[in-house]
């Protein structure tokens, strides 16, 4: 043997005595279904009073994600309850620099994969060499991928107490990397925070920020209401430094007040720099405009999950029209539009082989735009007069509700040949005469769209919440593309000869079609009634019945009579029994809820059932909302799901929207919602997020999610 490899083999058998001889920190690896976590000491033994690190480390399964200390729109962060030997100190939990982690139409900050949280401790003074020190530690992390659950780990650690301490061979280095990687505070640094007409610019000069080429930048602040989080922040980079603009959260004081955050910067070559900073509100700082633009990272489509309301910006106006206009064409097939569908084949049929069918798509898509936009705007009004609504807010009023129950009465009636309509209109100016069909095709187009706002289709839920919170342009706009989707598919055919071919010449089948279609129209309006019984009670309900009674005699009595005395009597009984019915309507009061096997939502209740540790299911749902109903009959009140309730000790809680309720419209624009059906479960285990289910619910789902999270 030479003599270098006798002295490498002396050397290594000298490492291996020391090894064995002296005791080293030691640590179980607990292991879940999607994390793995242990504790390592930075020192293999400690002396009396010494300082070293405990590194928390969590590998995260394969698509799954964490948080950062601010979670941005939905999460929480990762929580540890010490318990050390007396006289240890054990410093706070430190964040490594975070990713952006987009969840449309939201944007959140955390971590893939594997996450090193380093903590400093200090040893007690009056330790004893060969004691050891016993450290716990209990971990729980809010972790998610296409769902959201709470990871609870106990973890332990037993650090050897030595004369002299001795570094771990593996974790002193580990350690120390996972402390530099902590963001901290960089010298000769200036911030300042400067309100603009938008929002705040924020600028950084000196110290590493001067002469950056970076790839890619990003501000991350720790108060979670500074700033918008899916809003892009623009980075521009100048000869002195970086210019981010921001956009409001909701504390509202952008630029009026310190703020404080975690800049990453990405570059071409090595590591990103992590710097923590403090911005100062004051004119902002020269030198920070260049012709760089870090690229916006686009969001994507993930798991929906709980979130507070967001401020909108253009990449997410994007992201939000299209859900918008995908939600619009899918809200064609939803049942709530199924009598009107009716209306615009009738209609379709008979201009098909006339030439007029092209006139009649564009009226028709005129009378939707306007419609949508019309309701967009109302609603941005009442909201921003203090109102808590949200979509479908007009069928929160049973006034609403009755007039529209007595406008598909009327219509049905009409497509039974009770009445023809444009004969009176005649008489009102010779200019009308020849626009019965186009003013049909418009109103058709409109009242599609009110059949259509008790429905929210998949897709629209994330719009619309993300609409609720935008500036009125932009909220307008996703409106507008929620409109064109819903109106593009029959205004498409219009426009195509080859499909309008295949439709069947007009005939005498029409006017059965037309008698047989007035039966879809009547069973909306019994469904608006019943809404209106929902939400006044009995006397609601009568009010529209004594309507449809008064609106049917004028009917018939325009026809029996011929004489203006006659009719003017017969108009006079008809407007006695009208007032009668808004008399009752106004003084009606809401029905009591009445929800099989179910308890009213609060959010006071929820908690306290959650402190009780019971697994909850809230279901948020009104009268007026088919997509509710159906997904009620056809997932919520199956004996499956009801069964594996009572099997799981799930307690059920129904949020009713079917009248104004601002607890109910607060709860759903927490989660980024602007109208029903939201479903939420909250396991038995943990204090974390629940899971958000789809809109649209089949058996299978429900349980699957049950089955899930316990």
């Amino acid at each position: 043997m030479t003599s270098v490899a006798q002295k490498l083999a002396l050397a290594l058998c000298l490492a291996l005595a020391w090894l064995l001889a002296v005791p080293a920190a030691r640590a179980e690896a607990v292991r879940t279904e999607n994390v793995e976590a242990e504790l390592h000491a930075s020192r293999a033994s400690v002396a009396p009073g010494e300082s070293f690190t405990i590194v928390l480390r969590q590998k995260l399964r394969d698509g799954w994600h964490t948080y950062w200390r601010n979670a941005g729109d939905s999460g929480d962060p990762t929580n540890v309850d010490w318990t050390a030997p007396p006289g240890a100190v054990i410093g706070p939990l430190q964040f490594p620099v975070p990713k952006t982690i987009p969840v449309t139409p939201l944007m959140t900050y955390g971590f893939e994969g594997e996450i090193l949280y380093p903590f400093e401790v200090t040893a007690p003074r009056n330790a004893r060499p060969g004691q050891t020190l016993a450290f716990a530690a209990k971990v729980s992390s809010v972790v998610c991928s296409d769902i959201c659950v709470i990871e609870d780990q106990a973890l332990q650690l037993a650090v050897p107490v030595a004369a002299k301490g001795a570094d771990h061979p593996v974790w002193a280095g580990r350690a120390a990397a996972a402390l530099a990687a902590i963001p901290r505070p960089a010298d000769a640094v200036a911030a300042r925070i400067t309100p603009e007409a938008a929002g705040a610019r924020l600028t950084l000069t000196g110290g590493p920020f001067t002469g950056l080429a970076p790839k890619d930048a990003y501000f991350f602040p720790f108060d979670g209401l500074a700033i918008s989080h899916p809003a892009a922040q623009t980075p521009t980079a100048g000869p002195d430094g970086l210019s981010f603009s921001l956009k409001p959260g909701g504390s509202k004081d952008l630029g009026q007040a310190p703020l404080a955050g975690v800049v990453r910067i990405d570059r071409a070559e090595g590591p990103p720099l992590a710097i923590e900073i403090r911005a100062e509100p004051g004119p902002a700082l020269p030198g920070v405009s260049g012709a760089w633009a870090a690229p916006t990272t686009p969001a994507t489509p993930s798991a929906a999950i709980p979130a507070e309301a967001v401020q909108l910006e253009v990449t997410g106006l994007a992201m939000a029209a299209l859900f918008a206009f995908l939600g619009g064409l899918i809200l064609n097939v939803m049942p709530c539009v199924f009598p009107v569908l009716s209306m615009k084949a009738l209609s379709l049929a008979k201009t098909a082989h006339a030439g007029a069918a092209r006139r009649q798509g564009v009226l028709f898509f005129a009378g939707v735009m306007t419609t949508f936009l019309a309701l967009a705007g109302l609603l941005l009004a009442l909201k921003g007069m203090g109102q808590q609504i949200g979509w479908g807010f007009q069928l929160q009023e049973p006034i609403i509700a009755g007039l529209l129950a007595l406008v598909f009465f009327v219509i049905g009636l009409n497509l039974l040949g009770a009445f023809e309509w444009g004969a009176g209109l005649q008489n009102l100016g010779s200019g009308l005469a020849g626009r019965a069909d186009d003013a049909g095709a418009f109103f058709t187009g409109a009242l599609a769209v009110v059949a259509a706002s008790p429905c929210t289709a998949p897709f629209m839920g994330g719009a619309l919440g993300f609409a609720s919170v935008a500036s009125p342009l932009e909220a307008l706009t996703v409106f507008a593309a929620l409109g064109i989707g819903f109106a593009l598919p029959f205004t498409a055919l219009a426009f195509a000869p080859a499909l309008l071919n295949r439709l069947p010449k007009p005939g005498p089948w029409m006017e059965t079609f037309k008698q047989v279609m007035a039966f879809p129209m009547f069973a909306t309006a019994i469904w608006l009634a019943w809404v209106v019984a929902v939400g006044a009670g009995a006397n609601g309900a009568l009010a529209v019945m004594a309507a449809a009674l008064a609106v049917t005699f004028a009917i018939w009595a325009s026809k029996a009579f011929s004489g203006a005395l006659a009719r003017s009597i017969a108009a006079g009984v008809a407007a006695c029994v009208l007032a009668v019915a808004i008399n009752l309507m106004l003084t009606a009061q809401p029905a009591q809820a009445a929800f099989t096997g179910a308890q009213a939502w609060s959010a006071a209740r929820v908690q306290e059932l959650r402190a009780e540790g019971k697994a909850v299911f809230v279901n948020f749902t009104a009268a007026w909302c088919i997509s509710c109903k159906v997904n009620e009959l056809n997932a919520l009140d199956r004996d499956a799901v009801q069964q594996a309730f009572a099997d799981k000790s799930v307690v059920y809680l129904k949020g009713d929207w079917t009248r104004r309720d601002p607890a109910i419209a607060d709860e759903l624009a927490r989660y980024g919602r602007d109208g029903v059906p939201l479903y939420l479960y909250f396991p038995a285990s943990g204090q974390g997020p629940p899971q958000v289910l789809p809109q649209l619910l089949d058996q299978d789902t429900v349980l699957r999610a049950l089955q899930s999270q316990g």
